[in-house]
């Protein structure tokens, strides 16, 4: 049934015109700079960046077939700097014998390293091409400065349900390149199911509508029915790229959720991470530190339940204890905020570093030797539990070049209101002792 249609049915449904192509309205209506330069032939070296799927390439092509200029692709991950200098070297000889302009597309650009990145930029100086550059990792990080610098980068989102659906009836309704002069048919209810399995991804939509075809064929239907639908679809996870741009653009949601004091959002970010594949151990760890940076002395009981929750989860696995991490973050959400601890430590953290090896004062120095107490170690030392209130008023224990320093400052929030008004007390006994 399938014999003469060869290529997968994502590549043969690539958009062959601006007008065809699907999503990315952001940058693809009239008005908009990247539009405008497509549709006047006016290229400028640029990168693409966004999820898998979301016609990255193809974008790239349609600007080749709008601008008549050569498309030349190559892929980071099976080229170096020999693949580079050929392409370079075709593309002179292409200007030279043709007069036409060259687009040099670079898949999975951010794989290259700089000398490879490097080896683009004279080339793009001089025009003998222009660099287009397809990248799912941020470039800001993954790409030179000089590279960037000399590209401008537009963000391609994953698209969306609406766009995937408009995906799938071109797929089901087009007779040269798609399913059309099959006669596949399935029910509206089914379209969102799979577009909603394929989670922004064109291409993996487009995959999945494939296999569910072939299946009804090898049944003698052309109807994707609910079983049909059942088969294809089940075990597919959402998008998250394990220490890529995705997986940091959620553990910051997660993290900045639990800060708003949001459990609702804060336990959706736990999920999708978890429902992604996410390492247990790793969110744990997160919880931790959320629990000491953003609670603090807010709520101490905060970081003893994200242990015991880590806890749970090691001795318990999956699933058993993911119920454990949940519960660790519906409780932080809901507690009382304080970062004062967190920039505490910044603080003095930042004055060990930058005050050099400053003396411990002497009397506040241990004298086990005799040869120290004749050096005054530990003199003049006053005992805490000999005190008044168990407190050495007007004592100092910083070295003499801090004297006064204050780093941390209780919020007025939770279990911290009582820590402030006992260290308010402590100052007044202080002043009455200078």
């Amino acid at each position: 049934m399938f014999d003469d249609l060869t290529k997968p049915l994502a590549d043969r449904m690539r958009p062959e015109s601006l007008d065809d192509y699907v999503g990315q309205k952001h940058i693809l209506k009239s008005g908009k700079p990247l539009y405008e330069a497509v549709v006047s032939g006016r290229l400028h070296s640029m990168i693409f960046w966004g999820p898998p799927g979301t016609g990255k390439t193809t974008l790239a092509r349609l600007i080749a077939l709008h601008s008549d200029a050569e498309f030349m692709p190559i892929s980071a991950v099976l080229s170096g700097v020999k693949e580079i200098r050929a392409a370079v070297s075709a593309a002179k000889k292409i200007q030279l014998e043709q007069n036409r302009r060259t687009i040099l597309f670079v898949d999975e650009v951010h794989r290259f390293n700089k000398s490879q990145q490097d080896a683009f930029l004279p080339h793009v100086e001089d025009g003998t091409v222009y660099f287009v550059g397809a990248t799912t990792e941020n470039p800001s990080f993954a790409l030179n400065n000089a590279l960037l610098s000399r590209a401008r980068v537009y963000v391609l989102n994953a698209l969306t349900s609406h766009d995937l659906r408009e995906v799938i009836d071109k797929a089901l309704t087009d007779k040269t390149r798609g399913l059309g002069s099959l006669g596949i048919e399935m029910t509206e209810v089914i379209k969102q199911q799979f577009a909603e399995a394929a989670d922004g991804d064109a291409r993996r939509l487009l995959n999945l509508l494939e296999i569910a075809a072939e299946l009804a064929a090898a049944k003698d239907s052309r109807i994707i029915n609910e079983q049909c639908a059942k088969e294809v679809l089940s075990g597919g996870v959402r998008r998250f790229d394990n220490q890529g741009e995705e997986f940091y653009n959620q553990i910051s949601a997660l993290h900045k959720s639990v800060r708003g004091s949001s459990p609702d959002a804060s336990l959706y970010w736990l999920c999708r991470m978890m429902d992604g594949g996410c390492d247990l151990s790793y969110l744990a760890r997160r919880i931790v530190r959320i629990a000491s940076e953003d609670i603090g002395n807010a709520d101490p009981r905060a970081l003893q339940i994200a242990i015991n929750a880590w806890e749970a989860q090691e001795r318990l696995g999956s699933p058993e204890g993911e119920l454990a991490l949940a519960q660790a973050i519906v409780y932080m959400a809901c507690a009382p905020k304080s970062n004062a601890v967190y920039k505490a430590y910044n603080a003095a953290m930042s004055d060990a570093k930058q005050s050099g090896s400053l003396g411990v004062p002497v009397h506040l120095r241990n004298a086990p030797t005799q040869l120290m107490k004749s050096l005054d170690y530990g003199k003049e030392y006053r005992y805490a539990h000999n005190e008044p209130e168990a407190y050495a008023a007007g004592e100092n224990y910083f070295p003499d070049q801090l004297i006064g320093t204050r780093y941390y400052q209780p919020v007025d929030r939770g279990l911290e209101i009582k820590i402030k008004e006992k260290l308010r007390h402590l100052q007044e006994l202080d002043k009455g002792n200078r």
